[in-house]
């Protein structure tokens, strides 16, 4: 959640960051009128507060001089009332800003580019140059059927559209994707952490999935879980509600979850293949640290995800996102998009965020500071999607006769 008081204090300069991302003014006037509404409630709290204080001091004065104090008493019993009616009328001004503030995302950094979509994302450079071909090459789904690698029939057989089935090497790459990504990451400092795929509101509440993408989500019907979106989620939830201390900072974790998303948003969109798929593989990076380290981790993990597709051989490039194409949650955004020869293409897989004190005011983690407890800052990413770094291999090193060369990095994850 953004820092309310920040926004009074400054609701001008805050606002115009915010509609830079998008935020509608209208939503911004609601929070200006809830700002005054809460104020006016406070007001008259501290009235009669003070009222109630006045009267305590009399009350005494009038015992002391053996006055007759049932009239008095009366008063004091009738604003006595009317505190608890305004202390409740303050509790529901309060939650009535807290819950428009939760659908307002988090506020975009100076340096992120204006822009409406990914068509305005500014190009960081790019890595490794891409394969030239003296064949047309073939997009993955081709390359799936010719090598049995994945079936996409039998996953609509088990499930519905967009899942997949991977058989032979196709599975067995996948498992050793996952074991290189784990061990790279741990190489690199990134504690490993196995987590549930379930969480609950509470948790999706704090890294900002909910109230406002509850359409994306597989709920379990009758209980308040969630398949987890990605492992973000329970990761950085681990400290919810938690003072760490500052010398436990950062906390540098990573861990392999399946991620499900009902993909609401993304009718049409690659609906062939396994770029955008219900259910995926994921292996993610997640820091918790301190306001004056957020950015040298951040660049760590951009660093990280990058040299495991390096290790790979795989080309991509690094894109600034835009203002428009900013998640949610984030303060800005490194995109890590690897080259595709069968689409022609640089896709996206991974994204790197840094979410500043956003999450963590949700979630309420916080570290001890000298005698100050302070609001930690979390990031995320990916390192890398599964699904997504298979199809890149298998367009990459795919040969004329359709068939596929494995990476020298993940041979010995399958015994070569």
């Amino acid at each position: 959640m953004i820092d309310l008081k920040l926004l009074q204090k400054d609701f001008e300069s805050v606002s115009a960051k915010l509609m830079r991302k998008g935020v509608d003014a209208a939503l911004l006037e609601q929070v200006k009128q809830k700002f005054e509404e809460l104020k006016v409630a406070k007001a008259e709290f501290e009235r009669l507060q003070a009222a109630q204080n006045a009267m305590s001091k009399e009350f005494g004065i009038y015992k002391r001089e053996g006055k007759d104090i049932s009239e008095l008493k009366a008063k004091v019993d009738a604003n006595k009332l009317l505190i608890n009616d305004a202390i409740e009328v303050q509790r529901e001004k309060q939650e009535e800003l807290e819950k428009i503030a939760m659908a307002i995302p988090n506020i975009p950094d100076d340096n992120v580019p204006d822009g409406e979509d990914e068509e305005d994302n500014v190009e960081l450079k790019k890595v490794l140059t891409p394969r030239e071909f003296d064949f047309t090459p073939k997009e993955h789904w081709e390359l799936a059927e010719t090598n049995g690698w994945i079936d996409f029939e039998r996953g609509v057989k088990v499930a519905t559209s967009r899942f997949s089935v991977s058989f032979g090497m196709g599975a067995r790459l996948e498992r050793a994707l996952i074991n290189f990504m784990l061990d790279f990451n741990r190489e690199r400092g990134f504690e490993e952490v196995s987590v549930p795929a379930l969480v609950n509101r509470r948790a999706l509440e704090g890294t900002g999935q909910l109230p406002k993408f509850e359409d994306d989500l597989y709920k379990i019907d009758g209980q308040e879980l969630f398949l987890i979106p990605t492992a973000e989620v329970p990761v950085t939830n681990l400290y919810q509600d938690e003072i760490l201390h500052a010398d436990e900072l950062p906390k540098r974790m990573t861990a392999y979850t399946s991620c499900f998303r009902k993909e609401a948003g993304a009718a049409g969109r690659d609906t062939r293949g396994m770029i955008r798929q219900h259910q995926f593989h994921k292996v993610e990076l997640v820091a918790i640290t301190t306001p004056a380290t957020s950015e040298i981790i951040f660049e760590q993990m951009v660093s990280c995800a990058s040299d495991i597709l390096t290790a790979l051989e795989l080309p991509h490039r690094l894109v600034n996102l835009c203002t428009g194409d900013l998640g949610f949650g984030a303060a800005h955004t490194t995109d890590i998009e690897v080259w595709l020869p069968g689409q022609n293409k640089y896709r996206e897989i991974s994204s790197i965020s840094n979410t500043r004190d956003f999450q963590a005011r949700r979630a309420k983690i916080r570290f001890k500071n000298g005698k100050k407890n302070e609001l930690v800052h979390t990031l995320n990413g990916s390192s890398l999607a599964v699904g997504r770094t298979l199809v890149a291999i298998m367009e990459n090193y795919q040969n004329e006769d359709g068939s596929i060369d494995i990476p020298e990095v993940l041979k010995p994850y399958l015994g070569m």
